[in-house]
């Protein structure tokens, strides 16, 4: 399986950095890291999560408090969006409903 990061996802891995840079120095890369390696893991494990939110599989990150939203489309894993677990449901629902969020690119 193949796996797509759309700019909506790109721009939250971004400001997950930013944020977890500002708290130690490193702490950013580690964040980019992690998130990376669970991202990469929907290669083999696409489509098996619970889905949520209007029918986004949702894949739980193992060291920080972030949710990977994604889709299987024409055997690729899309990831619309890279979200904080620790804001409201509506806030994520609102977030993941956005016309943005369906973009390419």
């Amino acid at each position: 399986m193949k796996i797509e990061i759309l700019g909506a996802a790109r721009q939250d891995l971004l400001d997950g950095y930013r944020f977890y840079e500002k708290q130690a120095e490193a702490v950013g890369a580690y964040f980019l890291d992690t998130l990376i390696s669970d991202i990469d893991s929907l290669t083999i494990t696409g489509g098996v999560h619970s889905t949520h939110f209007g029918g986004y599989c949702r894949l739980l990150s193992k060291r920080f408090p972030f949710a990977v939203y994604y889709r299987i489309e024409n055997q690729t894993a899309r990831v619309y969006a890279v979200l904080d677990c620790r804001r409201s449901p509506a806030w994520i629902r609102n977030t993941l409903t956005q016309p943005t969020r369906n973009a390419p690119g």
